[in-house]
């Protein structure tokens, strides 16, 4: 998920149109419709490192990784999808959002943890997207420099010039009041991000059949020769495990989706056929662009594949200015929730915080430009694409893909303790937590060694 996803809570909570007998929005939405939901939601920037974690895992282990995160993403969305209502699964009440989902079945702590995940994820996100815009957006200067004065010319960019660039305009689009106003930024963020992700297929399609390749293994990068020692093949393999979860999370924005389909059919008899549908594309346009960058460039992939290219110019850039274009978008559409939810707990405090001076809300306009300055220092600190996504998908990976949905499953379904179901659950949920774990430290790690030779503010890519 990528950030992302939470495009379609716009999409399908804004408009007028009839109410049902709850007072909401008149359900209206198919199997096809949360199909291409899910897969608006899952398609975005994680895509571009899947070159790269390919190179790390090579052709045995690779391919074999990204179905084993689909098959897993896939049956914790059936498990979650079961949760949507509490009690039966055709007139039980409806929960509205992920979290009323965990405090409708699991309450208490849960809550605070399920809470804690999500905005450690929405802030780490917001890094994330100013790191690659940013990286983006100097690529297109490097790409017309090398178009213009060759290959051997030195067309090295500030990146952090662009980070602070990027952080100015999200100041200004996060100063707009609530989450219906950004409709149209969700629009141009779906069309860009599959516009750029189908360009870089594209682009190493071509480089796989026209050349130059790469080496390429059955095992990825090989110690001595593509890595130092043993230990870092180690760490960037599980580095590697984290960027692939980055780019299949979307369980976090399940139940808003499922909230938008009619019934009868029972919502989660139809979010089943959709998650398959959505999973099984996803996977299939996943391993096009993983293994044939890996085909173009070898275990030298870059660690945004779009990196690699620099001709045909235009076609570059155009791909890095859809990259930059979707992330304008996307972080705001992932931040909005997190604003709202601030303004929302300080108004309940200081009530005096919801008025305005006119007609500019000062608390809304202090904190917003505070936060949005704040994740852009962070991405300034740290701007280290593949392991911040490593991190960002340790981060959602167990927690909010595996660990709430199990533990809301066996809830509703009252399966006892140490049954043959429940000890499967639990052993799934404890392989993903050593997955989440070791991705993480690796991830970590890869923050740690390039500190090591990193300036502030004079970061070059």
């Amino acid at each position: 998920m990528s950030g992302e996803a939470m495009d379609i809570d716009m999409q399908t909570h804004s408009g007028h149109g009839e109410v049902d007998d709850d007072g909401r929005e008149k359900r209206t939405g198919t199997v096809w419709t949360a199909a291409a939901h899910i897969i608006t939601a899952v398609i975005g920037s994680g895509v571009l490192s899947l070159a790269w974690a390919m190179a790390q895992l090579g052709w045995v282990a690779g391919p074999v990784i990204l179905l084993l995160f689909a098959a897993i993403t896939y049956y914790t969305c059936c498990l979650l999808s079961d949760c949507y209502r509490v009690g039966d699964p055709a007139t039980g009440k409806r929960n509205y959002t992920y979290t009323e989902a965990v405090e409708s079945y699991l309450g208490g702590g849960y809550v605070f943890f399920c809470g804690v995940c999500q905005y450690a994820n929405m802030f780490g996100t917001g890094i994330g997207y100013t790191i690659t815009a940013s990286a983006s957006a100097a690529s297109i200067l490097k790409s017309n420099c090398f178009h213009w004065h060759g290959h051997e010319a030195d067309c090295s960019q500030n990146t952090s010039a662009y980070i602070v660039a990027f952080g100015v305009v999200q100041v200004i689009f996060s100063q707009l009041p609530n989450f219906h106003e950004l409709w149209w930024l969700s629009v141009i963020a779906a069309v860009m991000s599959f516009s750029y992700a189908t360009i870089a297929v594209g682009l190493a399609l071509g480089q796989t059949i026209s050349g130059p390749t790469g080496k390429t293994t059955l095992y990825g990068t090989q110690v001595g020769v593509d890595v130092a020692d043993a230990t870092q093949k180690t760490w960037l393999t599980f580095q590697a495990l984290g960027n692939i979860a980055f780019a299949y999370s979307y369980t976090i924005i399940l139940i808003e989706i499922q909230d938008t389909l009619r019934s009868p059919p029972a919502e989660n008899k139809t979010m089943r056929q959709a998650s398959i549908l959505g999973v099984a594309t996803t996977t299939a346009f996943y391993l096009m662009c993983g293994c044939l960058g890996y085909s173009a460039f070898g275990n030298s992939a870059p660690g945004n594949i779009l990196a690699g290219f620099y001709e045909p110019y235009w076609l570059v850039d155009f791909a890095n200015v859809c990259i930059v274009l979707h992330l304008v978008g996307g972080f705001q559409v992932f931040l909005q929730p997190l604003f709202a939810a601030v303004e929302a707990g300080a108004a309940d405090r200081w009530p005096s915080s919801r008025q305005g001076h006119g007609g500019v809300n000062v608390f809304r306009l202090v904190w917003r430009t505070l936060f949005v300055g704040l994740i852009t220092l962070g991405a300034v600190l740290l701007p280290f694409f593949n392991s911040i996504l490593g991190i960002l998908g340790s981060v959602a990976f167990w927690p909010l893909t595996v660990f709430f949905p199990v533990e809301m499953y066996i809830r509703q379904r009252e399966i006892p303790r140490f049954s043959g179901t429940w000890l499967a659950l639990q052993t799934l949920s404890f392989f993903c937590f050593i997955i989440t774990i070791a991705a993480g430290a690796a991830s970590v790690q890869g923050v740690r060694d390039s500190l090591k030779t990193y300036v502030p503010f004079q970061t070059r890519s």
